[in-house]
């Protein structure tokens, strides 16, 4: 028998948060510093999702720290006028929250960056856990983060599900042994996270609410 689910995991970008057109122009004003016309959006786009020391470390291994440290100064500098939440965002956190639901955030962004969003979205207190960058050894699509997760709100991986728009959430959840959800929204396009076959695919985040409920097809 399905256990009822108890428990929603969300990443944050570009799941709940949209701060894709942030992240595009931080790796433009970085990358094309550095690296003149090498590097154009098509490019850039295989770096959402994984850690920047993970990204830059593969752009460029001896001047990594250095583009980091670059990225998340522009990056915070123009955080709060290039990001927003995503459609029906805040009024089905609400909903979820009001039925009772165990809600948490599991990032790979680090946590004052993760908590300058969750203000802008007035959501702070929407979450019962967030876990971050910070929190952990080892990142999505390591199951540590999320098993933290479910540590901390006292929870069932058998009644959890962990959605994100990204490979590392879905491979991430499948190795916490959760279910896991994609977001059609996902800036790689909806077929790119269908090839890791989430349980279900969100084309709304108000999609959420029937799954949850055990009402989905």
């Amino acid at each position: 028998m399905t256990k009822k689910i108890t428990t929603i995991l969300f990443d944050f970008d570009g799941t709940i948060f949209d701060t894709n057109e942030l992240i595009f122009r931080t790796f433009e004003h970085v990358l094309e510093t550095h690296y003149p016309g090498k590097y154009r959006r098509k490019d850039i786009l295989p770096f959402l999702g994984p850690t920047l020391d993970q990204t830059f470390g593969l752009i460029d291994l001896k001047k990594a720290d250095q583009l980091v440290g670059e990225y998340r100064e522009w990056n915070a500098a123009h955080h709060d006028e290039l990001s927003t939440e995503f459609d029906g965002v805040s009024e089905t956190l609400r909903t979820l929250k009001a039925e009772g639901y165990k809600l948490g955030i599991v990032s790979t962004k680090k946590n004052h960056m993760l908590w300058k969003g969750l203000e802008l979205m007035e959501a702070g207190d929407v979450f019962d856990v967030v876990i971050g960058l910070d929190d952990v050894l080892k990142p999505k699509p390591d199951p540590e983060p999320i098993l933290l997760a479910l540590k901390r709100l006292d929870a069932d991986r058998e009644e959890a599900l962990m959605i994100g728009d990204n490979y590392h959430d879905i491979v991430g959840g499948k190795n916490a042994g959760v279910k896991t959800v994609g977001v059609a929204w996902t800036a790689k396009g909806e077929d790119f996270l269908q090839q890791y076959n989430p349980d279900y695919m969100l084309q709304h985040i108000s999609d959420l609410l029937p799954i949850v409920k055990g009402e989905a097809n």
